[in-house]
């Protein structure tokens, strides 16, 4: 009879020569990992601590939007880390990794890749751009032109990119991570409001504390961690906790908390545009994880404030009468989770 570990994976003592358990679907942890859902989860977060001292919520709220399969926006000042921790999560994991500087003078080819004549075979051949890597590092994504900022719409909403009327698939997994300066910096511009919605989730890094700033000294003042940095998931490893998240319980009263809070975001007196159905769904697929990731098959209503803010903020457009009050979209969705009463679950 099989076994069912907390985070709802289940696993036959019997296994075949490959360590896959027989019938076993093909991605789901057998026990020949040595770990649940929740060991696999830790050990990565550990293994980005190497590199990012201090930091551990934003780097555990990174990982549950890779096990969520979101994108992820970090927005911060230059220098306190965005683009190092992006390279740690690619170095974890045994995949493939792309890099995209974002400047003025990029063009949409440049991202998605660009259709040319191969003479030797007198034929057109597609060459495919960065955005074709599992771990794609939009790196200042809003000092490009819309233009080019729009070429990754496609590729993080369907999870694909159309070039010159043929559509091609991106791989699996397939993470975009970008990062942005303030808006208020000079030679930015803002990230339209449908694109910010194909985020899962907004990040702030923050400045170190002292403490940690200075094991950042001792740990990064001759030479570059990332070199030492290994993998320690495998994308078979990644795919299955991909498949026991969406296995993940959501009971009848957290779907309609969800609903709810979705609802009082559009009738908010200082929200303009509140959520969408899109962002009810990215939340409920990343509080699943969260649950993985806690060693629970189940959602409680806690997943869902933990994670409402960094999910529901950069998808409020503010009116003008909360701008004149100086309120902020953190502000707002506190107000929201202090208005809609929190269910009590029944059924697990």
């Amino acid at each position: 009879m099989a076994n069912e570990s907390p985070s709802g994976i289940e696993s036959s003592p019997r296994q075949t020569s490959n360590g896959t358990p027989p019938g076993a679907p093909a991605g789901e942890l057998s026990p020949s990992d040595a770990a649940t859902f929740s060991e696999l989860f830790a050990g990565t977060v550990r293994n980005i601590e190497q590199i990012i001292q201090g930091k551990a919520e934003v780097i555990e709220l990174v990982v549950l939007c890779l096990v969520a399969e979101g994108h992820l926006l970090i927005e911060d000042r230059p220098g306190v880390g965005k683009t190092t921790l992006a390279k740690a999560l690619a170095a974890s994991l045994e995949t493939t990794f792309g890099r995209i500087q974002f400047t003025p003078d990029l063009l949409p080819s440049d991202v998605v890749g660009v259709t040319v004549f191969d003479r030797s075979a007198s034929e057109f051949t597609f060459r495919p751009g960065p955005v074709f890597s599992s771990i794609v590092l939009a790196d200042e994504i809003n000092r490009a032109s819309p233009k080019t900022q729009s070429a990754l719409l496609e590729a993080m909403a369907e999870k694909q990119v159309t070039v010159d009327g043929q559509t091609y698939a991106l791989p699996r997994p397939h993470l975009v991570l970008a990062t942005q300066n303030p808006i208020e910096h000079e030679g930015t511009y803002p990230l339209p409001d449908s694109q910010l919605d194909r985020f899962l989730m907004r990040l702030s890094m923050g400045y170190p504390s002292r403490a940690d700033e200075i094991a950042i000294l001792d740990a990064h003042g001759q030479t570059d961690g990332l070199e030492h940095l290994t993998a320690v998931l495998t994308t078979r490893q990644l795919d299955a906790m991909v498949a026991a998240a969406r296995a993940v319980h959501v009971a009848p009263a957290i779907k309609e908390y969800l609903v709810d809070l979705s609802d009082a975001s559009r009738r908010h007196p200082y929200v303009w545009v509140g959520l969408s159905p899109r962002a009810t769904l990215a939340m409920q697929r990343v509080c699943r994880a969260r649950a993985a990731a806690a060693g629970r098959n189940y959602v409680t209503p806690d997943d869902v404030k933990a994670l409402a803010e960094p999910v529901m903020a950069h998808r409020l457009m503010l009116n003008p009468d909360a701008q004149l009050q100086g309120l902020t979209a953190s502000r707002v969705v506190a107000d929201i989770l202090a208005q809609v009463p929190v269910p009590v679950p029944t059924n697990r």
